[in-house]
């Protein structure tokens, strides 16, 4: 049903062999994985259940304690809006301090929009996403806003940057982040009938703020909008003839309220740089989302590397304007936003190879998929996880919000850390197999060290509030597979060892779990999980290749009539 960039029809389905043997053999053992997996699943769903507010959620004038809020918004600042530009930072920050002096006359549209920029930031505010019930609600609320009937004098600039911020605190809070993709076409037909898609040129003169204002709002919504594409493997169901707005110019917050500035050299640094700098990149970014994703492009392994070598070309150039930039007045938070913008760009260039990376398994024809393919899912890996040694040569504030943005977060982040994941178990569940030597197989450092760090992210992702572990078992299991291959256990045996591995993995988790109830409603008995059905049945191993939140491959449609 998705197309070929979803990451689930090509990691996973290289890794269908370990699921079905534990399946195969599992089912017989009623009292280990198969009802661990159902007392794991009832708690998350208690827990989701306490974390959901009712609908509709009205939105309310509460906001966190100042202090905490100001470095919400710091964190904020330092990831999601240097990439996404969505703030005029200079008049938002003037509102932000008059809420403080008096809340109660503040506009609840203003406070919409500042709660999702605090849900954003929570993602990245400590290490086990402590504020995730109140990020939550704060989205709730956005949608409440959002779901009003009576939109037509709303349809503002105010609009769209709640709009864009809601569909960035759905991925990070995992509010219906599956269903993104459908959000964004929403915002994309609004845009343009707001006349978004067209050049402020075209219109009456307006101010210098509203016309840069027009073009990063533009910007921005295009940008949602592929990346939805992308990771949900939807067609982009958009072209570079649907607009003609320019890009946003280098100008930084500041001068968008002087008259006749002039905007800086495109080498000169600016908080519009980055935004600027991916969007150079769009053609072909774009080109290959829907070379991957559309059903009238065939799967030719020419115009693969034909759109390889365009990628390659475009990304070289904006690897020059990155390292010509100077960033000396903020360096970390520029480095912040050059190691997500790589991650982002990366991921298009694992996506469009993976459709050839199984073959290349056995195939030297498309080797070079396969070196392409793990090459840029290793960047990603050692960019954003927190456990790796090369994270620890930056400065602490860069590794403390990069790694728990990427332990906090769900969405595009996760999913690109752990396709790095599932293909470097691949590569060397491939080096076993591939040995012909009597000794032991030299394995690879690197990789090996990378699927034995899966497991500790994974982990460190359920304590953090994630509810659904079987990311964690899979990861425990790609390790258990790697190291009973090196062992030269036969199947059964193999079985018998990668499901007292997952067995272990539940109970920790289900610790975990526990714990997190009993700490979001100590009033009640948890003890009520005696009352559940433990029994077994031929489907209760489905769904083990739902590795993230709303990751199902193979919807179901249903469109019969109740």
């Amino acid at each position: 049903m998705f197309g070929q960039s979803h990451w689930i029809n090509s990691c996973v389905i290289l890794c269908l062999e370990v699921i079905k043997l534990v399946e195969e053999y599992a089912r017989d053992d009623s009292a280990s994985v198969v009802t661990g997996l159902q007392r794991c699943k009832h708690f998350a769903r208690q827990i989701k259940t306490q974390r959901t507010p009712q609908w509709p959620c009205t939105p309310t004038p509460e906001l966190p304690p100042k202090a905490i809020a100001d470095e919400l918004l710091e964190c904020y600042l330092r990831t999601s809006e240097s990439l996404y530009r969505v703030l005029h930072v200079p008049s938002f920050l003037s509102q932000y301090e008059t809420v403080w002096i008096d809340n109660a006359a503040s506009d609840p549209t203003f406070l919409v929009l500042l709660k999702l920029v605090l849900a954003i930031g929570a993602a990245s505010y400590n290490d086990t996403f402590t504020l995730r019930p109140s990020a939550i609600r704060w989205v709730y609320e956005a949608e409440a806003w959002l779901a009003n009937p009576t939109l037509k004098h709303r349809l503002g600039l105010q609009y769209f940057q709640i709009y864009c911020l809601l569909v960035l605190a759905r991925e990070s809070t995992a509010v219906g982040e599956d269903l993104v993709w459908i959000s964004t076409g929403g915002l994309f037909r609004a845009a343009v009938h707001m006349g978004l898609h067209r050049d402020p040129a075209h219109f009456p003169p307006r101010s210098h703020f509203a016309n840069e204002m027009h073009r990063r709002i533009w910007n921005t919504i295009i940008e949602l909008c592929l990346q939805a594409s992308l990771n949900h493997g939807g067609p982009p169901l958009m072209s570079l003839a649907d607009f003609d707005t320019n890009p946003p110019s280098n100008f930084n917050d500041d001068q968008l309220t002087e008259k006749h500035a002039l905007p800086r050299p495109e080498s000169q640094h600016t908080q519009a740089s980055i935004a600027i700098a991916l969007r150079k990149t769009y053609p072909i970014r774009l080109a290959i989302t829907k070379f991957l994703n559309c059903i009238g492009t065939a799967s030719s392994y020419d115009e693969t590397l034909r759109l390889d070598a365009e990628f390659r070309q475009s990304y070289k150039g904006l690897r020059s304007a990155f390292q010509g930039f100077n960033c000396t007045s903020d360096r970390t938070a520029s480095q912040v936003a050059l190691r997500l913008a790589d991650v982002i760009l990366q991921r298009y260039l694992t996506a469009l190879h993976m459709p050839f990376y199984g073959s290349a398994l056995n195939d030297s024809a498309h080797a070079y998929s396969r070196k392409v393919a793990l090459d840029a899912s290793l960047k990603v890996w050692y960019a954003m996880n927190p456990l790796s040694d090369a994270m620890h040569s930056e400065g602490p504030l860069e590794e403390g919000i990069l790694g728990r943005l990427c332990i906090c977060a769900s969405g595009f982040l996760r999913i690109s850390v752990l396709q790095a994941l599932l293909l470097a178990s691949v590569e060397l569940r491939q080096q076993v197999k591939d040995d012909d030597g009597f000794g032991p197989v030299p394995l690879r450092r690197d990789l090996l060290a990378i699927v034995q760090d899966g497991k500790t992210w994974h982990l460190k992702c359920v304590e953090a509030g994630e509810t659904n572990i079987k990311g964690y078992i899979f990861a425990v299991l790609l390790c258990a597979n790697i190291e009973g291959l090196m062992k030269g256990l036969e199947r059964p045996e193999l079985a018998a060892f990668l499901i007292s591995h997952a067995h272990e993995a539940e109970l920790q988790c289900f610790e975990i779990l526990k714990n997190m109830l009993d700490q979001s409603q100590p009033e009640q008995n948890i003890e009520s999980l005696g009352q559940m059905s433990l029994e077994t049945t031929p489907g209760s191993l489905e769904g083990w290749d739902f590795m993230v939140s709303g990751a199902a491959p193979f919807p179901k449609p249903e469109f019969d009539y109740p």
